[in-house]
């Protein structure tokens, strides 16, 4: 298996993606990596030469003030460009990237191509619940405005996916609204509501922002606008509790022995708080797995952003969302 990564991307590039790439080859025996970026940065935290990572020298790179497109038109050699590339001349079986987001889309909508019969690929993260399970979230603001049949067709990407990888047999959807009553929201929601109620899945109905974190569904699905929103309050609350939770303890001696007593279970509580723990965020919807991982990932977001790759080539989670489209498309022509 072969897996290109933009090493170049991200706050803590190279170092995060190197450290977090030896990681992975020492995890996984059949895993192969290439690193896409400047060979003279990259190499100084190789402090062991390994045979399955690469390195494809090039000292061009996407940064995020880039304009998307533009960027990834103009910077031809770029290191995410060459990744996406990679991918798409099957060098490579699935590329990731921690850098600008937009750009990410772009050269996985340029480059690696849409699924047959899918409008609109969606950034899906894994989003971390209080059973520790998590819920997939489809879209976080890779297409701001969405259709009614964009989000059935997140909703069945995100099924697929949630039986792939984390094996659940019959999956809850859920349709992000203001309320739960079916007559709510607007004129989006309810038309979304019809058809994944029509759809062969397992629809559970509107579901609101404030029972995400209690596991209220399995696969949740909105346009990019109100998923992003929903995306940053909960890493913004997470971040600044922990800071207020963390001034807390630091007020006089008392809360300071206190803080030392209970520092590993904060520290797991973080963790459980912390969707890179998940892996990185999917790109569904295009011809081959590309992965967005956070922008600020160290190496253990990195190697957790590799292992969720990996699990989707490994489970053929692309050619299952392939054939399950091609299926629905049969059916809608002979209903016609």
């Amino acid at each position: 298996m072969k897996i290109a990564i933009d090493a170049m991307g991200g706050d803590n590039a190279p170092e995060a993606v190197v450290k977090g790439s030896l990681l992975a080859v020492k995890e996984y025996e059949e895993l192969e990596i290439t690193l896409y970026g400047d060979e003279n940065q990259i190499k100084p935290f190789m402090n062991e030469s390994h045979e399955r990572i690469s390195i494809v020298h090039t000292d061009e790179k996407i940064e995020s003030t880039d304009e998307p497109v533009r960027a990834v038109r103009r910077k031809k050699n770029a290191s995410m460009v060459l990744m996406a590339e990679a991918v798409k001349e099957g060098q490579a079986d699935a590329c990731i990237s921690a850098g600008n987001t937009g750009a990410l889309m772009s050269a996985g909508l340029f480059k690696v191509g849409r699924i047959k019969g899918i409008e609109r690929p969606a950034l899906s993260p894994t989003l971390p619940t209080v059973d520790g399970g998590g819920f997939l979230f489809l879209d976080v603001g890779a297409n701001v405005d969405a259709k009614p049949n964009h989000l059935l067709q997140y909703g069945i990407m995100g099924s697929i996916y949630a039986k792939k990888i984390r094996g659940i047999d019959q999956p809850r959807v859920g349709l992000l609204n203001v309320g739960t009553e079916e007559q709510k929201g607007s004129e989006l929601t309810k038309k979304a509501f019809e058809l994944l109620q029509q759809a062969d899945l397992n629809f559970i109905g509107n579901v609101e922002a404030r029972d995400l974190l209690d596991g209220v569904a399995d696969v949740v699905v909105t346009d990019g606008f109100s998923g992003n929103v929903v995306l940053k309050t909960v890493e913004g609350t997470a971040s600044t509790l922990f800071s207020m939770v963390k001034e807390v303890f630091m007020t006089n001696t008392k809360t300071k022995i206190a803080a030392a007593m209970v520092k590993t279970d904060l520290k797991g509580l973080k963790d459980r708080l912390d969707y890179s723990e998940y892996g990185g965020a999917g790109l569904f919807g295009l011809a081959a797995p590309v992965i967005k991982a956070h922008g600020s990932s160290n190496d253990r977001a990195i190697f957790n952003a590799i292992r969720q790759t990996r699990q989707l080539v490994e489970e053929q989670v692309i050619d299952a969302i392939t054939q399950e489209v091609k299926e629905m498309q049969t059916e809608e022509g002979s209903n016609e």
